[in-house]
Formats: structure tokens, sequence, C-alpha cells
């Protein structure tokens, strides 16, 4: 998958020129949003659809600090689906190539009345995406 691309806006750090922990989480989303792009399942075409797919769950390792204007490369990838539940892991480098985040968040596929959506049966070529993405990464 393409890597996604982030520079460090001046708004996004802290007093001490370091970028706020809270935006890392902001920087997942902005990655995620362009993978589904990239594997043909934007979220438009999700909620069109009728799917939502909620965060469960974030953890992140903050391990060098990053600051205005830095460009952050952001890798996104399928660590586990369990038809239902989507983990994914995020590994961003600085443009040294160090890692200055590696994250993990977990996600959910849920109808418009908050069920879970059960992919295999109603969204069949997603549900095979995402699971060749998994054993891909699995290998």
């Amino acid at each position: 998958m393409t890597d996604h691309i982030h520079t460090v806006q001046y708004y996004e750090t802290d007093r001490m020129g370091i970028t706020h922990h809270s935006n890392y989480i902001r920087w997942m989303e902005e990655a995620r949003v362009a993978f589904l792009k990239e594997i043909g399942w934007e979220f438009q075409k999700l909620e069109d659809l009728g799917i939502v797919s909620p965060v469960l769950s974030v953890s992140c390792s903050y391990r060098k600090p990053t600051s205005f204007p830095d460009r952050i490369s952001v890798h996104v990838s399928v660590k586990e689906f369990k038809g239902v539940k989507l983990f994914l892991t995020y590994e961003m480098k600085n443009e040294a190539g160090e890692i200055v985040c590696a994250a993990e968040s977990a996600h959910a596929f849920l109808n418009a009345e908050g069920r879970p959506v059960r992919l295999h049966a109603e969204l069949p070529e997603f549900y095979r995406t995402l699971l060749a993405l998994a054993e891909k990464e699995g290998e």
C-alpha cells in the first residue's frame, strides 16, 4: 500500500514546539481513510451501503518527537481481520526513515441500526479484500 504523507502543521505543536500526542491519532485516521480508498472501499462507498466503522481501541508508542514542518510517512497494514473486527497497524516515519510512532487500532463494521455486519455474507468482495491483506501481512 502507498504510504500516507502528512506534513506536521504549526498548530499541531505544543508550547515546546513538539507535536502534541493527540495528533498522531488524527494522522492514523487520515491514513486509514487513504488506505480504504486505495483498496477500493472508501468511506463514502461504505456509508452509501449503510455501513459505519467505529474505532474500538487505539494504542500508540511514541518513539521520537516530531515538529513543524516535518513530513511524516504513515504506513497502514492489516494486522488481523476477524470478519466483524479489523485490526490495523501504523508505522510512522520521519524523512530520515526513523520510526517516530508505532500504533494499532481496532474497528468494527456496523449497520445503520448499530448491529454488527457480517461482511462475508453482506459484502463478500470487501471481506475477501481484507482477508487477503491480513493473510499477506501474516506471511
